[in-house]
């Protein structure tokens, strides 16, 4: 009897991706998604991950709130920057698009198709016409800098991951093989430096951190190829495949299907690589995967757009030490 109450237990327990699932609170964009139906099938999750990655002016939410509102619009930018940069006013028919403010609540965006020029005079229209003709760029590559390759986004990238325990490593692979994570060994109890500021000299001040995960590149590759590599498997990290150490610093999402898995992580890598000007097999297989099937896998948009953020974010700027858990 005992026995099978403990089968019976264990078939009832729930994976930790199950258990972050069903906490609505949590995932508050994916249940609208799904409610609403978004993205479920293949022609439009493609749609909203060539969109996003067209509009790199703005961060991976943003994109998507643009998109939501008007699945149209080719490039948006405040009233002030119009008038300022484009010389063109908003008209007065025009529908503003809400999107997220850094540091503040909201602030209220306009699509092209929704301003018209200052003046009607030849000579202000030849003007706006020549500043119009830029457009088409910024519509492309809003600021288009990296023409196919990383600059310190690797470096920054890979010092950024010691905050929170990974520890990234080179190291002679086969061809076949570009990169992998997995949790690092307890024995040894092995720690690396992570900067934390500079003190009043602008000389480096370090903390040390505990290596929890390992992710191993191939020497063999070049630049691009292995900051590609380390996005993937970050992008595992982040979207809680391998679980984590504090659920403040991302969830706990283990027990997801292989191509789950695979398809968020494949989805962060796109998005980010797209977003930079590096081509990656990543489209490759999105691309093959979305004409191969009808749906999408199970999957999480609100942990891909976070995790892109993140990423992100960790290519540009030095990311301050986690905040361990208080219990």
């Amino acid at each position: 009897m005992n026995e099978f109450n403990n089968h019976q237990r264990l078939f009832n327990e729930e994976t930790p991706a199950q258990v972050w699932e069903a906490d609505v609170a949590k995932r508050s964009l994916d249940a609208l998604f799904s409610q609403a139906r978004h993205y479920r099938t293949s022609k439009e999750y493609g749609d909203l991950m060539h969109f996003i990655s067209r509009f790199r002016f703005y961060a991976p939410f943003n994109a998507m709130l643009i998109h939501v509102q008007m699945p149209g619009a080719t490039f948006v930018a405040t009233p002030s920057r119009w008038l300022e940069k484009y010389g063109r006013r908003i008209k007065p028919t025009a529908r503003p698009l809400v999107i997220l403010q850094p540091m503040g609540p909201v602030m209220f965006v306009f699509d092209v198709s929704d301003t018209e020029p200052c003046s009607n005079s030849e000579k202000q229209a030849r003007l706006f016409d020549k500043l119009m003709n830029k457009v088409p760029l910024g519509i492309e590559a809003p600021f288009q800098v990296f023409h196919g390759k990383v600059g310190s986004e690797l470096e920054k990238t890979i010092d950024n991951a010691k905050r929170d325990g990974v520890r990234i490593q080179v190291r002679k692979e086969g061809s076949q093989s570009a990169g992998s994570i997995r949790p690092a060994a307890s024995s040894g109890n092995p720690k690396q430096k992570f900067q934390i500021r500079l003190d009043k000299d602008r000389k480096p001040i370090y903390t040390s951190v505990p290596v929890r995960y390992d992710i191993v590149i191939n020497e063999n590759l070049d630049r691009e190829t292995k900051y590609s590599s380390i996005v993937h498997e970050l992008a595992h990290l982040y979207c809680g495949h391998l679980g984590t150490p504090n659920d403040k610093w991302w969830p706990d999402r283990r027990g997801l299907s292989r191509g789950s898995v695979e398809f968020e992580a494949e989805s962060v890598t796109y998005l980010i690589c797209q977003r930079l000007e590096i081509g990656n097999p990543s489209a490759q297989y999105l691309s093959g995967y979305l004409q191969g099937n009808e749906n999408v896998p199970d999957i999480s948009l609100e942990c891909i757009l976070k995790t892109t953020g993140l990423i992100e974010q960790m290519g540009m700027e030095r990311l301050k030490i986690r905040k361990e858990k208080v219990k």
